[in-house]
């Protein structure tokens, strides 16, 4: 069994530190590291070395300073958002102005493969809608009417059709959650 050079514990000190270095009250540290706020305090005023995932994640904080700040959801710029997921992974967020035809992207992983637009954080609109549309049937597929109205949509919109299947395909893992501002 292969051996890590990970910290098995942490002491309430080191944690309160690291929250305290993140600008974090114990409410938001809480949401950070996905527990609960009693956890936080429990954590924090304890004498004893504290085990388990905190401590690999304290030691990951402390290597990569600034994770924290890759981490959080970019204010929104535009007055669509779709959230781009392979599973429950957020892969990329996409905020989108429809009226100016403005794309601005987020990416969240290091995988091309997994990204809407490789490494490009400003696609064109036209690409965008490409992206939308390689999410869908194609609209040139046999009983697309048929389709449609299965999903009570009058014409064949790509995004109007990711709202009612969430961009899902037969082939992957794939889903866009489309949130309107």
């Amino acid at each position: 069994m292969d051996k890590y050079i990970t910290t098995h514990g942490v002491t309430g000190r080191e944690i309160r530190a690291m929250r305290l270095r993140l600008k974090m009250t114990q409410y938001e540290f809480s949401a950070f590291v996905g527990v609960s706020n009693k956890t936080v305090e429990r954590w924090e005023s304890s004498e004893d070395a504290i085990e388990g995932p905190v401590a690999v994640l304290m030691y990951i904080l402390r290597m990569y300073p600034d994770v924290d700040e890759r981490l959080k959801e970019p204010v929104s710029a535009y007055p669509l958002r779709l959230i781009y997921r392979k599973g429950s992974m957020i892969c990329s967020v996409i905020d989108v102005d429809e009226i100016k035809r403005l794309v601005k992207v987020t990416n969240y992983r290091y995988d091309m493969t997994e990204l809407p637009f490789g490494n490009r954080r400003e696609p064109t609109f036209e690409e965008y809608e490409e992206f939308l549309e390689s999410r869908c049937f194609p609209r040139t597929r046999k009983w697309v009417d048929l389709e449609l109205k299965k999903l009570g949509l009058p014409f064949y919109d790509p995004l109007m059709i990711i709202e009612k299947t969430e961009g899902r395909m037969v082939e992957d893992d794939f889903s866009i959650e489309v949130i309107r501002q």
